[in-house]
């Protein structure tokens, strides 16, 4: 019975392209959109927002540098839409992008327990700061700089981790994620991460950078009346 009751469980495991090979993903559907109908429409939508997002830009702190309006526009494209329960079995656009993406990790289609519990911050906690550090350089806050370098380094933490996890299982316990095919693994899981690793890292320096100026500043001001007195005191003395 039991033999049977397995051979059943089998028959109904629909089949898919995803690694490791046999990894169960619940009410898994083929995408319908072609790989370069799938990056087409995000590139376009991409432009769409940065688009949005340099007119209102302009509308509202036209004065701000090129720096600040670039870090506008990587903030707002932080924002990670969380749904991973229900992306394996859906094919809205959004969900079909993702699986596209689970060729080079399929951990984002299984629930695994660290892409989950790492989105989860993602979606409550880096996702909602960034637009918190879009408000303040819109606004020229100085929190600016201590909340930005806040959710780059979340950013850079979680990604580092991101892969070590991946590197982990695949030179520990023999377990691959990605498919085989090298394009799924340098642009898809090598190359999307590794830029939030780079523009974080940029954007962690020029708050580093500013919060050192501006202490440096602060320290320099409080020096000047002391400085001003001993001199007097030296005029008066003579």
């Amino acid at each position: 019975m039991d033999g049977l009751k397995n051979l059943a469980m089998d028959a109904t495991q629909v089949a898919h392209p995803f690694y490791p090979l046999g990894v169960e993903i619940v009410g898994y559907l083929a995408n319908t959109s072609s790989t370069i109908a799938l990056l087409g429409y995000f590139g376009l939508g991409l432009l769409v927002i940065l688009a949005v997002t340099l007119g209102l830009v302009n509308r509202y702190n036209p004065k701000l540098s090129g720096w600040e309006t670039a870090a506008i526009s990587w903030f707002i494209l932080c924002y990670f839409a969380f749904n991973h329960t229900r992306m394996a079995g859906s094919n809205g656009f959004f969900a079909q992008c993702w699986k596209e993406y689970a060729y080079a990790d399929s951990r984002y289609l299984t629930s695994d327990p660290f892409v989950l519990c790492m989105e989860t911050v993602t979606a409550v906690l880096w996702g909602p700061l960034s637009y918190v550090v879009v408000f303040c350089i819109l606004s020229d806050n100085p929190l600016r700089y201590p909340l930005q370098a806040l959710v780059s380094i979340g950013q850079i933490y979680g990604d580092i981790l991101y892969y070590a996890t991946s590197m982990f299982d695949h030179y520990h316990k023999g377990v691959t994620y990605c498919r085989p095919e090298a394009y799924y693994f340098w642009f898809y899981y090598f190359f999307m991460n590794f830029i939030w690793i780079v523009i974080p890292g940029i954007l962690l320096y020029i708050s580093f950078d500013r919060t050192a100026k501006a202490f440096t500043t602060v320290e320099k001001m409080s020096r000047a009346p002391k400085a001003n007195g001993r001199a007097n005191g030296h005029t008066k003395g003579e």
